[in-house]
């Protein structure tokens, strides 16, 4: 009999849980739907985040190209002024 009342009560609950999900359900399918002409692109906004990104690689490129030469040269004179006698320079 003890096992019954629990079957009753198991049975209630989930019938109780079926009907939650279901208004739960119910009420996200009533939400506005924006259509597709008045939502931003897509890809449009990653097309223009994609150009930011390789705009800023290219100047950082452009940057580390710049400081690498300036370093090269300043080694080669290190160098070449290190070669040469101090008496030489005057």
């Amino acid at each position: 009999m003890a096992s019954a009342g629990y079957l009753q009560a198991a049975v209630l609950l989930l019938a109780l849980q079926l009907l939650v999900l279901g208004a739960a359900d119910a009420e996200q399918e009533t939400g506005t739907v924006i259509p597709a002409e008045s939502r931003p692109c897509v890809d449009c906004h990653a097309f223009e985040f994609m150009q930011r990104a390789l705009q800023d690689l290219k100047k950082t490129a452009f940057n580390l190209d710049a400081r690498t030469e300036t370093l090269v040269l300043r080694a080669e004179r290190r160098a070449l002024c290190d070669c040469m006698p101090t008496n030489s320079l005057r």
